[in-house]
């Protein structure tokens, strides 16, 4: 985890610079946009076309660079809960209480005339029961 927690520091350090190049590719979109709406010669926009290229490759790698680090830190946040917590007693806990209501389900959550509502119907029950009786206990 803490390697994990490292890397993903790493990463965000870099946030300003990403950020920064990120934001060229809107810029010289726009300045291609101006040059055509200006009547400009066609050597110009094709300079800015070759511009909005390059911002579109700049913003393709922002958009990498920002999902890579924001699952380094969701994965290093969910290791410091998973290890502040006991997940797999909390868990055990929640299917015991889910289990219990398959037992508890009222006969009329059953419609043997559509069993897939009557399915859909026990599911919600035992999950709300289940949810209600971990939060309350």
């Amino acid at each position: 985890m803490y390697g994990i927690s490292i890397a993903a520091l790493g990463m965000l350090s870099n946030l300003a610079l990403s950020l920064a190049i990120d934001a060229y590719g809107p810029i010289s979109d726009n300045a291609g946009g101006i040059s055509e709406m200006s009547l400009l010669d066609k050597e110009i926009r094709e300079i800015t076309d070759a511009l909005d290229a390059a911002g579109n490759t700049t913003a393709a790698i922002g958009k990498g660079f920002a999902i890579g680090s924001a699952c380094l830190v969701s994965l290093a946040l969910f290791g410091a809960f998973a290890k502040r917590t006991d997940v797999k007693k909390i868990f055990n806990k929640f299917i015991k209480y889910l289990l219990d209501g398959f037992s508890k389900c009222p006969p009329t959550y059953f419609n043997f005339n559509n069993p897939c509502r009557s399915y859909d119907a026990l599911c919600i029950f035992c999950i709300n029961n289940a949810i209600c009786r971990f939060c309350c206990s």
